[in-house]
């Protein structure tokens, strides 16, 4: 890992948080993520399970987390099991944990090879009545792929056929959606690398230089300050690209007179930022782009007043989608017919400003949390309006991370510069 070490204090709190909330007599058991095919002989770069690195910190694959607070031997209340490393391993892979670096990442005294897992789960599901199991229930993922976790759940099923089954995943949700202190740190902290990404950028950007020139020049600063790299594909949109609301070619040339989307943020530790800018190819906005923008920026301020503990999501979308449609009407896109005649179900707005305005954000980009809860304390959350003219070869998209505190919300991008006159300042200075 290239993050600095996090200090054990967040995970075993979040142990403790989730333990309390488990059925008398209940054993869970999570598993590190899959290590997925590239190609022939290759793997895709490992990424750790959300859930397993927010109970132990560990951030290495083929490990297992068991916790059992009522089990009866004292010894596996709350057990790690780790890949065991041989020299073969150390010479073509490299450094794995040691047992006493788990402990020390952890906080779990009581740590195990990854061969022994079996014959100490056996030694004690027997006497637990509930075993909670981890899937992947982000409403955003459509399942399409045989993963470890669906394998393990038909497997212990077929060898605990009469134990009760239960969810972690509730559990997790209603957790994981209030950021700690540390939490909170740790995604300033990827807000903050982010911010030097694109203040660097803003310096780069001239006519006649390739999108994926400028991301190159992101991941740059990424790595250079520790970063794990970028927390989602990014997207370098010139022009008529930014119509696109996931582009990720990033391979034209940056034409005079266009304007750029950038939809990207740094992975820290394995927070995530996310943001979004738009500026103009030779530094200065025409008249038309800047009403564009000036729009734009004008719903997200908005919007962000409205990112506070008890809002509802749907009646937040809503609201949004109002301030929208006065900009659109006085950006010439809409008249107030259009509005008056609109289909409540699908608004006029919808055709120039298509996707939500906010979601949540913590070690998933999109992260795991209700949408049908009320806003709380602890979340963190996108806000990221736009206006896509494919007829004027222009999309503006501006995003930046609000926590909600006890006291309003704090902008984690605050410092990021956002403001017309002042993108331009730094791109002609």
């Amino acid at each position: 890992m290239k993050y600095l070490p996090i200090g054990f204090n967040l995970f075993t709190n979040n142990r403790k948080n989730f333990v309390s909330r488990l059925k008398k007599d209940s054993l869970a058991i999570f598993n590190s993520s899959d290590e997925f095919p590239r190609s022939g002989d290759q793997a895709f770069t490992f990424k750790q399970n959300a859930d397993f690195f927010y109970l132990t910190g560990v951030d290495q694959e083929q490990c297992i987390l068991l916790l059992y607070p009522d089990c009866p031997n004292p010894l596996y209340k709350e057990v790690l099991f780790l890949r065991q490393t041989n020299e073969q391993i150390a010479v073509w892979e490299g450094h794995k944990y040691t047992k006493e670096e788990a402990r020390k990442t952890s906080a779990i005294d009581n740590i195990y090879w990854i061969d022994d897992f079996n014959s100490i789960l056996h030694s004690v599901i027997n006497y637990a009545e509930n075993i909670y199991l981890n899937t992947n229930e982000n409403d955003r993922y459509v399942h399409g792929v045989q993963y470890k976790d669906l394998q393990f759940v038909k497997e212990l099923r077929e060898r605990y056929p009469l134990h009760n089954y239960l969810r972690s995943a509730p559990i997790m949700r209603a957790l994981r959606v209030v950021k700690s202190d540390i939490e909170v740190e740790l995604t300033q902290q990827a807000c903050n690398i982010t911010n030097d990404a694109f203040v660097r950028v803003l310096k780069y950007v001239k006519p006649g230089v390739a999108e994926y020139e400028i991301e190159a020049e992101i991941i740059h600063e990424f790595i250079r300050q520790r970063a794990s790299g970028h927390a989602y594909n990014p997207i370098i949109a010139s022009g008529p690209n930014a119509n696109i609301l996931h582009y990720n070619d990033n391979n034209q040339v940056c034409k005079d007179g266009d304007v750029i989307l950038f939809d990207f943020g740094a992975e820290y530790a394995n927070y995530n930022a996310d943001l979004s800018r738009s500026i103009p190819v030779n530094g200065r906005f025409t008249k038309r782009q800047r009403d564009v923008y000036n729009a734009v920026l004008r719903v997200m301020k908005e919007a962000t007043k409205m990112i506070v503990a008890g809002a509802i999501w749907n009646e937040y979308h809503e609201e949004v989608g109002k301030v929208m449609t006065g900009e659109l009407i006085g950006l010439g896109l809409l008249d107030r017919h259009d509005v008056e005649k609109q289909n409540p179900a699908m608004p006029a707005y919808k055709k120039y400003f298509m996707h939500g305005t906010s979601h949540h954000l913590g070690l998933d980009v999109h992260d795991f949390a209700s949408r049908y809860e009320p806003f709380q304390v602890g979340n963190i959350l996108t806000c990221e309006p736009g206006i896509y003219i494919p007829a004027e070869g222009l999309g503006i998209r501006l995003e930046n991370d609000i926590l909600i505190t006890s006291a309003g919300n704090r902008d984690l991008m605050a410092a990021i510069p956002i403001e017309a006159d002042h993108i331009e300042e730094i791109m002609n200075s």
